[in-house]
């Protein structure tokens, strides 16, 4: 059951922008505009993208990601599968070779992922359906990571304080050494540096280093 905001973060140190309702209304309208427009733009690209995915690997289109937004609150993201069908059932068996410390999972070459999805993944194109989810507005397009269900569940009470606020398809971390990161508390430490210094124009900032690292192919 999700604790109430009080009882997980009554010693975060938020921004002041947080608990203004024209900052607030301006973030947003600027998740709705943006992720809207970007779906149109890039609808050929999204079609293209799910056909290969199709046509390359057996199993569905989209991978239904089960995680965590503000409070607690579990929701349905959406990903472009770029892994093998089983990739769930096949995790236990490569938890010993997990590198995050922490409850999080992260291996660098994890044989789960297939040959179009390590291309997508490098320039995150998997995530490109993820604007839906802003759009929807359980997501915003910049704010921390939103973990796994299953990973949120072995959170603590410090690591929980990174849900704070809505979560984002793109952070700090993201920007900031995105796959040197190995201690889930340094992740959860920039995570809150952002919200703690939140503010219009550090989402624009944010954005505009996330299109270079997208375009440089910086993810893994």
């Amino acid at each position: 059951m999700a604790q109430t905001d009080a009882e997980i973060y009554n010693e975060q140190a938020f921004s002041p922008h947080w608990h203004n309702p024209v900052m607030l209304g301006y973030k947003r309208t600027l998740d709705v505009l943006l992720s809207g427009l970007l779906l149109i733009v890039l609808s050929p690209l999204l079609l293209i993208l799910a056909v290969a995915v199709k046509l390359t690997s057996r199993g569905s289109v989209f991978y239904r990601w089960q995680v965590v937004g503000k409070g607690g609150r579990p929701f349905t993201g959406y990903k472009f599968r770029s892994m093998c069908a089983n990739a769930d059932e096949l995790k236990e068996k490569l938890e010993p070779l997990n590198e995050m410390r922490g409850p999080v999972f992260k291996l660098t070459n994890d044989p789960r992922i297939t040959k179009l999805g390590a291309w997508m993944r490098c320039y995150s194109l998997d995530e490109l359906p993820q604007l839906y989810s802003v759009l929807k507005g359980d997501m915003s397009l910049v704010g921390p990571r939103p973990p796994l269900a299953t990973e949120y569940a072995r959170f603590n009470g410090h690591q929980r304080q990174k849900l704070a606020v809505k979560p984002g398809m793109t952070c700090l971390w993201q920007i900031h050494g995105r796959n040197e990161v190995r201690n889930l508390d340094e992740w959860v430490g920039l995570d809150l540096e952002y919200i703690g210094r939140w503010s219009p124009k550090l989402d624009l900032w944010i954005l505009m280093k996330t299109v270079r690292e997208v375009f440089v192919g910086s993810g893994k």
